[in-house]
C-alpha cells in the first residue's frame, strides 16, 4: 500500500471521493487537505476530483454497514476538529475492515475523537437556538453568529419551523456562509463579505427595549458573573443584543442615537455589579 496525501475541494462529496480513490488505488492516506490549504509534504500527493457517482457509492456502502456511522460522518464533517478528514477517513476504514462492533466502545481510539467533536457540535447548535438575536431590516429578519463549528445545517430546521411565515437570514461570520429562508425554501450559501445594515428608528428602539429588559430583570443580590459566563459563554456575547455598545443602538436616520437617557453602556466588566437599570418597559419582547 502506497502512502499518499490527498487534496480535495472541501465539500463532503469531495471527501467521500477521497475515500473512494484510496481504495481504488490501494493507497493509505496520511493527510487530507483542501485545495486551498497547500501544505509542504515529503509524501506523494495528488488532487482528487469530485465525482458525485463515486461519492454516492461510498455513502451507500457506509449506510449499509452502519447508519449511525453515516450520521457521525455527516456531522463530523461540520465540526472544528483539527484534521477532521483524517479522523473520519480512519473511522470509515475501521468500519469497512472490522464491521460496526467497535462502535459500542465509546472509548475506542478511532471513534472517540469524532464522537467528542460531534457532541461539541450538537452542544453549540443547541446553545445558539437560544443565543441568536434577529433584527428587523425592512421586513427581513437578519442575525449573525460566530460559532466554532459549522452549525447552520443543524440550525436550519429549527429556525425555518420557528419563523416559517417570515423571511430571514443568519450569517456565520466564522465560516463566511449564510442561511437564507423565504417562501418555505431554505438554502445555505457561501458569503465571503457581509456587513449588517444599521437599524432604522423602530428597530433601534426595540433593541434598546430588549437591553433595558435584560438589565431590569437582574437580581442584584444574586449577581454571579461566573455563573453567567458558565450558562452564557462569553464567546457568544459579540452577537447578542444585550452586550453591545452604544453604536449598536443608534438608528441610521439619527446620528445622535436613540435618546441619550438609557442608552446601554455595553458589557459589564467581569466581577463588577451592573448599575440599576430603568424600569421595565411595556414591550412585546
Amino acid at each position: 500500500m502506497t502512502e499518499m496525501v490527498y487534496y480535495y475541494d472541501g465539500s463532503f462529496e469531495g471527501f467521500l471521493c477521497c475515500i473512494f480513490d484510496s481504495y481504488a488505488n490501494k493507497e493509505v492516506l496520511t493527510a487530507i487537505y483542501r485545495d486551498e490549504d497547500l501544505v509542504p509534504t515529503l509524501f506523494a500527493s495528488r488532487s482528487i476530483p469530485t465525482d458525485r457517482d463515486h461519492a454516492s457509492r461510498v455513502y451507500r456502502k457506509i449506510v449499509k454497514c452502519s447508519p449511525y456511522t453515516a450520521e457521525l460522518l455527516r456531522k463530523g464533517f461540520l465540526t472544528c476538529l483539527p484534521d477532521k478528514e483524517l479522523y473520519l477517513y480512519r473511522l470509515v476504514v475501521k468500519l469497512l475492515r472490522e464491521g460496526p462492533g467497535f462502535l459500542r466502545n465509546f472509548s475506542d481510539e478511532t471513534l472517540y475523537p469524532v464522537l467528542r467533536a460531534v457532541r461539541h457540535l450538537n452542544g453549540e447548535a443547541h446553545l445558539l437556538k437560544g443565543f441568536v438575536r434577529f433584527s428587523d431590516l425592512g421586513g427581513v429578519l437578519g442575525g449573525e453568529i460566530e460559532p466554532k463549528n459549522r452549525v447552520l445545517p443543524l440550525l436550519r430546521s429549527h429556525f425555518c419551523a420557528r419563523y416559517q411565515g417570515e423571511k430571514f437570514f443568519l450569517y456565520d461570520r466564522t465560516h463566511r456562509e449564510a442561511l437564507f429562508y423565504a417562501n418555505g425554501k431554505a438554502v445555505i450559501q457561501p458569503l465571503e463579505h457581509f456587513q449588517m445594515a444599521p437599524p432604522d428608528e423602530a428597530e433601534a428602539h426595540y433593541r434598546l427595549l430588549w437591553k433595558r429588559f435584560y438589565d431590569t430583570i437582574v437580581i442584584q443580590e444574586r449577581y454571579n458573573p461566573k455563573c453567567r459566563r458558565t450558562n452564557m459563554p462569553k464567546r457568544y456575547w459579540n452577537t447578542m443584543t444585550e452586550f453591545q455598545d452604544e453604536a449598536y443602538f443608534r438608528a441610521q436616520s439619527s446620528p445622535a442615537g436613540v435618546g441619550a437617557p438609557g442608552v446601554p453602556a455595553g458589557i459589564s466588566a467581569p466581577g463588577t455589579r451592573p448599575g440599576p437599570g430603568p424600569s421595565a418597559p411595556g414591550s412585546e419582547i
